[in-house]
């Protein structure tokens, strides 16, 4: 079905991948692009086998209910027939196993493919870090010569993919030697609150600064810069690039600063995690100003062999950002307060939590005025329960937190072995 609707109306596509940010990245794409072309990206979060089809037809996933599917049917059937169908999609690719990427680009036909990063996110499935960057490869190899390779020019990994590819390149990053270099990073503040990040552009002799208002994290300027990247490609003005970044933001769960209880601030990345996501979320709380900095993390899941030194990595991260009161949720939690105890940091500084559902009652009692609060941890962690308990406004959790909507608060938290 979806085949079919590709051969019909012919959109370009864009298809975007990456061990971390692939989400940022695109919306960045999105945003940039919006502003001049019709354009659709991934429907919710339908980044798989099924995901991918569903958003070229335009319709949701009809679950268990025969009458929806058969409306995707309809729906289907409605977009080969009317003309009116987006100039350009794109797709974020979620490759978790061997074998994802080559059945995506077995009916996807990108014309831009944007490489992120490759870390060890989803290991446990590919045993090595370069297996994943060999699945990874697939797109950039798939593209046709008269295409574009955006790559990372910061990620080795990935950089070194540019051999493997008919089509044109293009990178991006901090290192000078990118063609789209990002330089000056800089947070900014407005009342003594963060009020996100800018930076200056640099590409082909010209200094541009971009404002992104909206975000916190640094890694956001790389979701910028593949979002730059494609717009250049489409043949857009830079200048008009750099306006459509400004109402960037970051989505649901993704590092989003959200007012707490107590007059405190959260920083809610309870979407999902794995240890370059977390050091990139603790190197946030490290850099941000703050009367008190707390760190409320959940197990990262999905590691393989890797478990016990991801989460120590991230202990030693803890400590070096000089957090003041570190909350634990999960027993694989328990590598990092090993490791910081190693280290040497304060045993009364470190709390203990079976469930996020404990963590939150106690978080909630100690809160304090100005305290900084970062959230986070592995899907199966259900981290967003712990900033349903101390948001300040509890009434607008639906539309500002990750996994509110019925069928998953139905589902409750299940310690996972």
């Amino acid at each position: 079905m979806a085949v079919a609707v590709l051969k019909r109306h012919k959109p370009k596509i864009v298809a975007v991948t990456g061990s971390v940010g692939k989400t940022s990245a695109r919306e960045a794409i999105f945003t940039v692009l919006s502003s001049k072309y019709k354009v659709r990206q991934n429907l919710k979060n339908y980044n798989n086998e099924i995901g991918i089809p569903l958003t070229i037809i335009g319709a949701e996933s009809g679950n268990k209910n025969i009458f929806k599917w058969m409306w995707v049917i309809l729906k289907w059937f409605f977009t080969l027939i009317f003309p009116k169908y987006p100039e350009i999609l794109i797709f974020e690719l979620g490759v978790d196993r061997p074998g994802d990427m080559k059945y995506f680009m077995s009916f996807i036909k990108p014309d831009v493919g944007v490489i992120i990063n490759v870390s060890i996110s989803h290991i446990e499935f590919f045993k090595t870090v370069e297996n994943i960057a060999k699945e990874k490869r697939i797109l950039v190899e798939s593209l046709p010569p008269d295409g574009l390779a955006i790559l990372n020019a910061d990620d080795e990994l990935t950089s070194q993919m540019s051999l493997h590819t008919k089509a044109q390149v293009l990178t991006y990053g901090q290192d000078k030697n990118a063609l789209i270099n990002a330089s000056n990073l800089l947070y900014n503040y407005q009342d003594g609150q963060p009020d996100g990040i800018s930076f200056k552009l640099n590409y082909e002799g010209k200094n541009i600064p971009i404002r992104l208002r909206n975000l916190l994290a640094t890694h956001y300027v790389y979701a910028a810069l593949a979002g730059i990247s494609v717009g250049i490609f489409f043949k857009m003005n830079i200048v008009d690039i750099a306006k459509a970044l400004e109402f960037l933001r970051a989505p649901i769960g993704r590092l989003n600063l959200i007012d707490g209880a107590m007059g405190s601030y959260i920083i809610d990345d309870t979407y999902n995690a794995s240890p370059i996501s977390t050091l990139a979320a603790l190197n946030v709380l490290e850099q941000l100003e703050a009367r008190r900095k707390i760190a409320v993390l959940g197990d990262m899941l999905e590691l393989g062999e890797q478990t016990e030194s991801g989460h120590r990595e991230v202990g030693k991260k803890i400590f070096s950002a000089k957090v003041n009161l570190f909350v634990a949720v999960g027993k694989r939690m328990q590598y990092a307060i090993k490791q910081l105890r190693e280290m040497g940091f304060s045993k009364s500084n470190i709390w203990y939590f079976e469930s996020p559902l404990e963590a939150a009652k106690k978080i909630a009692e100690i809160i304090q005025e100005d305290d900084l609060i970062l959230v986070k941890g592995s899907q199966g962690m259900r981290m967003e329960k712990i900033v349903e308990e101390i948001v300040a406004d509890k009434s607008q959790a639906e539309k500002i937190l990750c996994r509110q909507n019925k069928e998953w608060k139905r589902k409750p938290f299940v310690p996972l072995d």
